[in-house]
This record gives structure tokens, sequence and C-alpha cells, in this order.
């Protein structure tokens, strides 16, 4: 038996995904949280096989989530559930030590079968994010310039893009203007733009934001 955690903070989604796990003999779900710190106290007190979590937690981003759980429980599979595409999120969720990507659009039986593939020591990967990789371990497409971007210059980057103003993504991430002007430099740099016109240009173009 397959025991699963759902974090995810909306209930309806928990209940929802619970019910197509739940479907298959071989897979139970164990608990749910709806947190950061949710997920942190089921692992201690309980644990479990497998961990499906959010990209988007309300008191911690979901990779950031992940970074920690995979530095306190290297081997336990984390596969992230998202509304965010792929191109956004998939390749820096693998570097971080996630067993398989899933966008809250795929196919109910899809999930089932990353979790069984998961489960089984595996990474579980889409087929177009698999020709992906597969275009550019060929040399067909070079590394885009935003996986240059460390996981908060990236948070950032796409709030510039978004348009949300310095002051609004301190408070959001509990830091001070000068230091998201700070990331404001270093993206700027990294990612070759001179202005937010640019930067959100370079988003688009490369279908960052929603």
């Amino acid at each position: 038996m397959i025991r699963i955690l759902i974090a995810d903070d909306h209930p309806i989604v928990r209940l929802g995904w619970g019910k197509i796990i739940s479907k298959d003999a071989d897979i139970v779900v164990a608990g749910e949280a709806e947190n950061a710190k949710e997920v942190k106290d089921f692992l201690q007190q309980k644990g479990c096989d497998i961990v499906i979590l959010d990209i988007s937690m309300p008191d911690m981003n979901g990779l950031e989530l992940l970074e920690q759980l995979k530095k306190e429980h290297p081997r336990l599979p984390v596969i992230i559930l998202s509304m965010h595409p792929e191109e956004q999120y998939a390749m820096r969720a693998f570097k971080l030590g996630a067993s398989g990507y899933l966008t809250k659009q795929s196919a109910p039986e899809e999930l089932v079968k990353a979790i069984k593939k998961v489960a089984s020591g595996k990474k579980y990967i889409s087929q177009a994010f698999a020709e992906n990789l597969l275009h550019r371990f060929e040399g067909k497409g070079m590394q885009p310039l935003h996986e240059r971007l460390s996981l908060r210059e990236y948070q950032v980057m796409l709030m510039i893009a978004s348009g949300v103003k310095p002051k609004e993504i301190a408070q959001h991430l509990c830091v001070s203007v000068k230091t998201v002007n700070s990331y404001r430099s270093r993206i700027f740099d990294k990612v070759k733009v001179r202005s937010t016109a640019e930067l959100t240009r370079y988003a688009l173009e490369k279908n960052l934001l929603d």
C-alpha cells in the first residue's frame, strides 16, 4: 500500500485528488495538509511514502518547502502538483529533488500513473517535458537565461514581470525594498535586459507568466 500525503491549501482540491487517488486499491491517502507547517508536522509525527505538494502554499513557496523537505527527508519522494505550466517551474523542481511534476490540468489517471512510477523509485515527467529535455540534450536548444537565476531571484523576476511594485514584493517576501532592488539588478544582469518592459517581454516569450 502506497501512503500519500496531499498538501494543498484548498480543501476542495485535496478532496478531489483524494477521491481520485483512493479509487486505486494500491494507494491510500494517509493525510492532508494545508500549509508548510502541517506538512512538516505530519512527516515528523506519522510519515508517508510520497508527498503530493502544491507549488503555491500560503506560508511558504512550494519549491522552498521542497528544498527543505529533501534536506530533512532525502529519500522521501515528492511530486509537485501545480497550476503553473512546466515551462515555469518543472526544471527547478527536478533540480531541487522532485520526483515528478504535474499540472493540475493533467488527466486524473496521470496522477495515479505518476504515483506508482515514483513509488518504484523512478522519476515521472510528462511526454512534452521529456521532448523538451531531449531537445536540449541534442544541442538544438540552449539553456534559457532565466535558469541562471536562484529560486528567490526567479520568484522576484515573475513578480516584477507581472507588474508587482517593489514595495509589494518586499512585503510579500518579508525583505526590504533595498533587497528587492538588489535582486532586480542581478536579474536584469543575468537575463540580459535593461528595463521592466524588456523583462516582461522576455517572460511572455518564454511562457513564464500565467
